[in-house]
């Protein structure tokens, strides 16, 4: 029996299959093949230079000289910076002691603490928190001037200032200060966290909790105008977000907790802001009535909206220039 011929087409062999490859690649833009012949060398071009750039930045970093002081001879009172330097303060800005009024309490308790510490006795950490202008900072400045003021010079205290933003430097601080021979009170002004900053941290191992912990030629002295550094929104907002709230605002306000002593400063009296004024113009000689001398105080705070003891030193400032007092003791 005859075989059927094949359905092919006339004049055409057997169907083959189609190349599919050949025809999209006939179907592509020109421009489309040399875009992605040259994306991927490019692409792997701009991550090796992003790469080593990066490599440059760390090994720049690395490299950079750490300035170290010589000892600490040569002042007795210095500024910490992030990248390790210790700059030497010649001129503390301060008052006397006997100058701040209305803190007597807390000026005893921070005076006997910081003594006991520079006898190489037990002593606590410092929180002074409370109204502004009422001279926490000024205080820990003249205590500690009042306590280096009849030691020798191997015997001094030596104040070191660190900034607030630089509290996640602190370890590398009390490493530099760890085997050195003087007794250091780290100062931390204004200190507060907020939003989501994460610093405090590096402050809670370094005042217990680390196994490290603070060194015990170390002490550390902080101001704040809130009890427990945080805003209260911010513990307000942990109770509300967090899964388990107790536990979220305990881990922050536990920072307060750290500090041995509180100080609390509340806002002055019309009595104290007065013995302020007279006593500034008592020191640096300042010649006035007192009545008028009261009157223009008060006025003076009544423009401030407040009564503390750096409203009295502005104006103090004030009655100076305008009398032509220059502000040196006398």
């Amino acid at each position: 029996m005859p075989k059927k011929p094949s359905k092919s087409p006339a004049g055409k062999g057997p169907r083959t299959p189609a190349k599919k490859p050949a025809r999209l690649a006939a179907n592509r833009p020109k421009g489309a093949v040399n875009a992605a012949a040259t994306a991927a060398p490019d692409l792997a071009q701009e991550r090796i230079v992003l790469a080593l750039e990066t490599i440059a930045a760390h090994l720049a970093a690395q490299g950079k000289p750490i300035a170290e002081p010589a000892s600490f001879d040569r002042a007795d009172a210095y500024v910490w910076h992030p990248d390790g330097r210790l700059s030497a303060v010649p001129r503390v800005s301060r008052v006397e002691l006997f100058l701040l009024k209305g803190v007597d309490r807390m000026r005893d308790i921070l005076m006997e603490n910081t003594e006991r510490f520079a006898g190489g006795l037990p002593a606590n950490n410092a929180l002074l928190w409370g109204a502004r202008g009422m001279g926490k900072s000024s205080l820990v400045k003249a205590a500690h001037a009042s306590i280096n003021a009849d030691r020798k010079p191997a015997d001094r205290l030596k104040l070191i200032e660190i900034h607030r933003e630089d509290i996640e430097t602190l370890p590398m601080l009390m490493e530099k200060l760890r085997d050195a021979s003087f007794r250091f009170i780290v100062f931390i002004d204004d200190l507060s966290f907020d939003g989501n900053d994460a610093s405090y941290k590096s402050l809670k191992a370094v005042l217990e909790g680390g196994i490290e912990g603070r060194p015990e030629n170390v002490i550390l002295y902080a101001t704040s105008n809130r009890r427990h550094l945080l805003a209260r929104d911010m513990i307000e907002n942990e109770r509300s977000t967090a899964i388990n709230p107790g536990e979220a605002v305990e881990e922050k306000v536990s920072l307060s907790d750290r500090f041995g002593l509180w100080l609390g400063f509340h806002r002055c009296s019309q009595d104290e802001y007065l013995a302020m004024v007279r006593g500034y113009c008592s020191h640096f000689g300042i010649k006035i009535d007192d009545e008028a001398l009261e009157r223009e105080a008060l006025e003076w705070s009544t423009t401030r909206g407040s009564r503390s003891g750096r409203v009295a030193w502005q104006f103090v400032q004030e009655l100076a220039g305008r009398l032509g007092v220059k502000l040196a003791a006398t």
